[in-house]
């Protein structure tokens, strides 16, 4: 035994040796790229630059622009033209912006309330950069009255029909066997909708993110990660012996929390708009999520039919998820970004598919204890429902 032992100590360091040459030769490979160049003589044709105009904020005294480099290479910017006439700015830190840095551009202009305005950005290798204002209104300031503002927002379309829709419970509570079973379903179509539409809206946020970052990658990533993840606490808890009420519960709790992730961008969208000056756009915005959303308490209520809550669980619940709709318009108005929208939206989506397929899981053991057909026509109507009501309730907010 001794002898085993000081040769598999003895081996160790040549185990490592092993795991670490392929890296110390691909290490070699890479700094000989990097000091002798390729072979390849041939000068590039047109210089790779990417600049990105992150967001346009409207002051009393002009225009601040903030700007990302996400090419390849440093980069300048030579000239500012703002609606067809150069003008002056001035760059903080520099207008000489390294890989990944950023900058913010002061302009003093004469903006006119109402008018569209266009900034072009033109860099010292000749590449032409445009941002463009819509209609040109002042950028709302992050001061406390409307922090206040866009939490009432994200309250009325967050809290209070999620709330709402909670109080159809003990209307539910009344359904037989087969009609609980059919509510699951129509929770499986709502959250169905839901996890179509957002990864579709991800992937919008993605495409608008700097192209570097890969933003449409990262809503599949996202949502791949935040299944597994979710998948695996549920494995790893699966040897505790949970009676119906306190699984209902915990699939409840998921449903809210899957949900309060796509309220989150519902939230950031409303935010969006208000800081982008479209007041009408986001007032119109709040009426069709909230109308969007009281369905969704129906969805987050349907495991709990079977257990006996108390009040303080569904003021939870309706916490869960509802809220995280204030917290999206307060990134939506104040500090917007795509590239974590889009990752954020992945993430709900993966959540939300997890929580279908736990409640899948539910409709079928409940239908082999009843000996009932899994996709009876109660179910497949439910389940058609579901979707149908998300998707028409869906046009008050796209049209």
């Amino acid at each position: 035994m001794l002898t085993g032992n000081v040769i598999k100590k003895s081996n160790k360091p040549k185990l490592w040796l092993l795991g670490v040459l392929p890296l110390l030769l691909l290490a070699g490979m890479v700094s000989i790229i990097a000091t002798w160049g390729t072979g390849v003589e041939e000068q590039q044709a047109a210089p790779i630059e990417v600049l990105n105009i992150e967001r346009i904020i409207l002051t009393d005294e002009g225009f601040e622009v903030r700007i990302l480099n996400s090419g390849p290479k440093e980069l300048t910017v030579a000239q500012v033209v703002v609606d067809g006439a150069f003008w002056n700015a001035t760059f903080s830190p520099s207008a000489t912006i390294g890989r990944f840095d950023s900058s913010t551009i002061s302009i003093p202009y004469p903006w006119v309330e109402g008018d569209p305005h266009e900034i072009k950005l033109i860099t010292s290798n000749g590449l032409i950069f445009i941002g463009d204002v819509a209609a040109a209104i002042k950028t709302p300031a992050a001061d406390t009255n409307r922090f206040l503002q866009y939490s009432l927002i994200g309250f009325y379309v967050g809290v209070v029909p999620v709330g709402l829709g909670l109080l159809w419970y003990p209307f539910m509570r009344r359904f037989s066997s087969k009609g609980i079973q059919a509510v699951l379903a129509f929770t499986v179509g709502l959250l169905f909708f839901l996890a179509v539409d957002t990864i579709q809206e991800g992937l919008e946020l993605g495409a608008e993110a700097p192209g570097v970052f890969q933003g449409s990658g990262l809503v599949w990533f996202g949502a791949l990660l935040s299944f597994l993840f979710l998948l695996a606490i549920d494995q790893t808890h699966s040897k505790k012996v949970l009676n119906a009420e306190d699984n209902g519960k915990r699939v409840s709790y998921k449903i809210a929390g899957g949900i309060g992730l796509h309220n989150l961008g519902e939230g950031l969208a409303i935010g969006a708009a208000f800081a982008a000056g479209e007041a009408a756009l986001g007032t119109f915005l709040i009426i069709g999520f909230t109308l969007h959303n009281i369905t969704e308490g129906i969805g987050i209520a349907a495991p709990l039919l079977k257990a006996k809550p108390a009040v303080k669980t569904f003021l939870a619940l309706a916490v869960i998820g509802g809220a995280p709709a204030i917290i999206g318009t307060w990134i939506g108005g104040f500090v917007f970004n795509q590239t974590l929208a889009a990752l954020f939206f992945g993430i709900g989506a993966g959540a939300i598919v997890q929580v279908i397929y736990v409640i899948f899981k539910m409709i079928l053991r409940d239908a082999k204890a009843l000996g009932t057909a899994t996709v009876s026509w109660i179910n497949f109507s439910g389940l058609v429902l579901g979707m149908l009501l998300m998707y028409v309730t869906a046009l008050l907010v796209n049209f």
